[in-house]
């Protein structure tokens, strides 16, 4: 069969391979390439059966239309142009690359030193003469029909927003009701027993790590290990393959359409900071081949060598208006196309980086806020890489969410017992003001967390005062060694029934704390059954029972804590205000939030500067600046990092008695009527919250379950 580029092309807006219904227009940007070849392959991908040159350039954009090839067709490009790496330029149109818009990637990359622009024991200043193509991937053409009859996004509002963080293999590999055949992939994501799980737990976002096509490093396979969590994208408009139990897309759909019919929003981990492609010295697989010094940051010194502000070995150049498009387009093509509700954006401070210094007001900032489909999208800032300026939690504009490290950090270590955390400790609860509170933000910016994939576990923040990292063959150098953990007596897992006491009541400390804190809690997937790593707190390389999800915990006592905790937030808005509570009084004298000692005095500069103090009291309201139709109700949380307290309850906007409706550690009933006259036990190492007494029902509708789980929640705390 013969193909030819038709006489009647046309130039289409849409870059990549788009099938029109009878046939397909092939578009690739490259501003310094001299030609571009398709190539099109055999449906297996092994035979090259044809290779002509675009016909069309216009504005950088190369393009050409073939009648009659559609859906299925595979294909990939060379390039023509200078190889002078000195000048940045790396044009070798022996490698075969990769469509950046590829909406599906078909084989498996093979490492071969062929796969590399310059050939493998010289400097990379030669020229390597062999062909790549048949050592690496291809492109797919697609066909974008879908069926999305009856489902529509969810787009819930911040406020009621809990996330929960997993890894597609990581979460079903082990599950015990997943089918086999499912387990690792999009329709095990979402198959009865994960959503019935998530459902039951409360989530109502799910945040999965890198889904976009990503490969494996090759010296992680040359030393039996894979690439588990997914940041070395190459393909940002295709799906991971791996995560297919077939050679159709459509599975993700699928599986946000399934998730969405369980009201739980799907977010994506993206990493569009930097490749797969490495430094200088990686291989030629797409970018670097197309237009080396468009798609990538180069040393302002030397344009020889990238500039690395991410720790791969390069940075995508998204201040370049082509790669910025780029970058948008594949956004929008996950919104429209695979109606994902969100995305967490990998190291995002690389992406705000202009002139190689971050700008808040920056250029791809500027695009996402006046996109008018990504501005309905929820957006969450990874704030740091690790550039000169790179820490930047509190720096990121509107609509932006941040993950908020200081959150971790100060929870684990004010749990743990360090000195003079009880400030720290009461930023935290209130949404971290001092970095969030300004520009009109609101109280919804910090996304609050005690673990993710990166570090330690929940389980591991009290079972390891070490990382071990040991199977990563880094003889244990890599991850991060201050964790601020606490192995409570014995390193790792143990049969001291003690120890483990503790360690259960600390957990569900930590949790209360997320659970009770303003801002948008993010729970890590596992953290709820007792998961443990084995002290490993790098577990990237881990594609095995050490990264995976073990299902073990689903009748641990601890899971049934964490579905109560959810509910409880849920059932009490006064935890999940829009607004900062700066401790402003109505006009009629109401005050939103005090804090308290002990004594059930307020704290003053020498309780918040004693190091000593372990304890902390807070009042907490609705915010003077809220509509007076919001109903909620108050709590008086007590955080108790230290032993056995008495505490006098306050008397503020008029009340005088409590009733305590959560406690971590003690078993006395709900609903015990308190005042200010008779001081309260708050037991060592928990958390107690009392409401005042009326404000103690169940929520209106709440089921028979609910309601017994409503006046249980401070029972099962042994």
């Amino acid at each position: 069969m013969s193909f030819s580029f038709s006489e009647l092309d046309f130039l289409k807006p849409e870059l990549g391979a788009e099938y029109t219904g009878s046939g397909t227009h092939f578009a690739v940007f490259s501003a310094h390439a001299e030609q571009i070849e398709l190539c099109l392959f055999s449906p297996d991908g092994k035979d090259e059966i044809a290779r002509l040159p675009l016909p069309k350039r216009e504005g950088d954009i190369w393009s050409g239309y073939i009648a009659g090839i559609g859906p299925g067709t595979v294909y990939g490009y060379r390039a023509h142009g200078p190889y002078d790496p000195n000048a940045g330029h790396r044009f070798n149109a022996n490698k075969l690359l990769l469509d950046p818009y590829a909406k599906q990637v078909t084989g498996e990359l093979k490492w071969h030193d062929a796969l590399f622009g310059y050939r493998i024991g010289e400097d990379d200043l030669s020229f390597d003469e062999r062909d790549s193509a048949p050592f690496t991937v291809k492109g797919v053409v697609q066909d974008p029909d879908f069926d999305w009859a009856g489902e529509e996004a969810i787009r819930r509002p911040w406020p009621d927003t809990i996330i929960y963080e997993a890894h597609v293999r990581g979460l079903t590999m082990t599950h015990p009701k997943v089918p086999d055949r499912l387990r690792g992939t999009f329709l095990g994501m979402c198959s009865d027993p994960i959503i019935d799980h998530l459902v039951k737990l409360g989530i109502s976002a799910i945040e999965l790590l890198p889904i976009q096509y990503f490969l494996d490093d090759r010296y992680l396979l040359e030393n039996n290990l894979r690439n588990y969590w997914g940041y070395q994208t190459l393909g940002f408009f295709a799906p991971q393959s791996r995560y297919m139990s077939s050679d159709k897309i459509t599975e993700i759909k699928t599986m946000v359409r399934k998730f969405h019919a369980a009201g739980i929003e799907v977010f994506m981990d993206v990493v569009y900071n930097h490749t797969a492609e490495g430094s200088e010295k990686g291989p030629t697989l797409s970018f670097r081949g197309l237009d080396n010094a468009s798609y990538y940051i180069l040393s302002p010194d030397d344009p020889r060598h990238t500039f690395d502000t991410t720790g791969t070995g390069n940075t995508l150049n998204v201040a370049h208006p082509m790669v910025m498009r780029m970058v948008l387009d594949s956004l929008r093509y996950w919104v429209g196309v695979m109606h994902i509700d969100g995305f967490r954006f990998d190291l995002a401070s690389t992406l705000g980086r202009q002139d190689l210094e971050f700008d808040r007001q920056g250029l791809f900032f500027g695009a996402i806020r006046q996109d008018p489909i990504l501005a309905g999208v929820k957006l969450i800032a990874e704030p740091w890489d690790i550039g000169e300026g790179g820490y930047q939690v509190g720096g990121f504009p509107h609509p932006f969410r941040e993950w908020n490290d200081k959150f971790r950090d100060d929870v684990r270590r004010f749990w743990k017992g360090d000195g003079g955390m009880v400030s720290e400790v009461a930023a935290r609860v209130t949404g971290s003001a001092l970095q969030f509170n300004h520009s009109d933000r609101g109280a919804t910016s910090s996304i609050n967390l005690l673990s993710a994939h990166d570090g330690f576990t929940l389980m591991d923040t009290v079972s390891f005062d070490g990382k071990h990292n040991e199977a990563n063959g880094e003889d244990n150098r890599d991850g991060h060694s201050d964790n601020h953990s606490d192995n409570m007596g014995a390193e790792g897992a143990t049969d001291n029934a003690d120890i483990n006491a503790a360690r259960a009541r600390r957990r569900r400390n930590m949790m209360a704390t997320l659970m009770l804190s303003q801002g948008v809690p993010m729970i890590l997937a596992g953290d709820e059954l007792g998961n443990s790593q084995g002290g490993n707190n790098n577990a990237y390389c881990q594609d095995n029972e050490i990264g995976w999800t073990n299902w073990d915990g689903l009748d641990d006592p601890f899971l049934d804590f964490c579905r109560q905790a959810v509910a409880f937030r849920k059932a009490h808005p006064v935890l999940r205000q829009e607004r900062f509570l700066t401790g402003e009084t109505s006009e009629d004298g109401r005050i939103e939030i005090a804090w308290y000692k002990p004594d059930g005095s307020f704290m003053d500069d020498g309780a918040w500067n004693d190091d000593g103090l372990q304890v902390l009291g807070v009042y907490i309201s609705k915010s003077v600046h809220a509509p007076d139709t919001e109903k909620m109700d108050d709590l008086f949380l007590v955080l108790n990092a230290g032993g056995d307290c008495q505490i006098h309850l306050p008397v503020v906007n008029g009340l005088k008695q409590w009733s305590r409706i959560l406690d971590t550690g003690t078993e006395t009933e709900a609903f015990a009527v308190h005042d200010q006259d008779n001081p309260v036990i708050v037991y060592a190492q928990s958390v107690a919250v009392f409401a005042p007494t009326g404000q103690t029902q169940p929520p209106e509708g709440a089921t028979k379950a609910q309601r017994r789980r409503w006046f249980q929640f401070g029972r099962r705390s042994k």
